[in-house]
């Protein structure tokens, strides 16, 4: 079993070349599961019924969200699809789920979306806690964590107490792939951060000159979106399918 990843979509031409990309990149990897990460896919904040429609007919088999899960009112009147999943550990009674179980190839593929609580802005459960919860009453084949947040040090004790636990861990939200792709001592493939799909000259997706400007002048800028060329970052989490543990785990850049 092939499962890839997508890092956060960011703005319309991030979406662009995810339609660019993603059937060739299926086809020649074999991939077998898609996860998208899509918070930020319509204009940098949120995501439409527009763009969902689009991820749908790209046969993306998993939507997950972050801390701009609620950045466009759209998201309600489909936030319940089966293909969408917004952080499990926003407060009790908030729409939506926080995990889907699907079905691959005879397979169970549970996908978990969480939120970091360290420099987010968000008010947010522990997710430390709210994992072992739904481990209690996931029952799958295959486990896989989108684990949206800031601090390195948060995703990387992520893994640990998940080590063994689950099928895969990779990070989504800071937008900037990391180098440091595994597969741990118990079979749990990991990777810090997955990346963006979004534009390649920019800082974190956003218009390089607006963010210089922010930094520099400490004013409130707005942001806009960066143009230009993209790229599609992500991982592909190859799986045994005798023991449910990741076998191997390949950063991917496409420009």
């Amino acid at each position: 079993m092939k499962v890839l990843a997508v890092g956060d979509i960011v703005g319309e031409n991030g979406l662009k070349k995810l339609k660019e990309t993603l059937p060739q990149l299926v086809e020649s990897e074999n991939i077998d599961f898609v996860i998208v990460n899509a918070e930020n896919s319509a204009g940098g904040m949120g995501i439409t019924k527009q763009i969902f429609q689009d991820l749908v007919a790209l046969k993306v088999d998993a939507i997950t969200m972050g801390n701009h899960t609620w950045g466009k009112k759209d998201i309600f009147s489909f936030i319940d699809h089966p293909k969408m999943i917004r952080p499990a550990n926003y407060s009790k009674g908030v729409v939506g789920k926080g995990y889907r179980v699907y079905e691959c190839k005879g397979k169970k593929i549970a996908v978990i979306n969480l939120i970091g609580r360290t420099d987010m802005g968000v008010l947010s459960e522990n997710p430390f806690l709210v994992v072992d919860g739904l481990l209690k009453e996931i029952q799958a084949d295959y486990i896989f964590v989108d684990f949206h947040a800031e601090a390195t040090a948060e995703k990387i004790a992520m893994k640990y107490y998940l080590d063994g636990k689950v099928t895969a861990v990779f990070g989504t939200h800071t937008h900037i792939q990391t180098a440091d792709e595994e597969v741990t001592n118990l079979g749990t493939g990991y990777i810090t951060d997955i990346g963006m799909t979004g534009p390649t000259e920019s800082v974190i997706g956003m218009d390089v000159q607006v963010s210089i400007k922010r930094f520099v002048t400490s004013l409130p800028e707005r942001y806009k979106l960066a143009e230009g060329k993209c790229e599609l970052n992500g991982c592909i989490f190859e799986i045994d399918d005798e023991n449910g543990r990741t076998k191997k785990v390949v950063r991917l850049n496409r420009l």
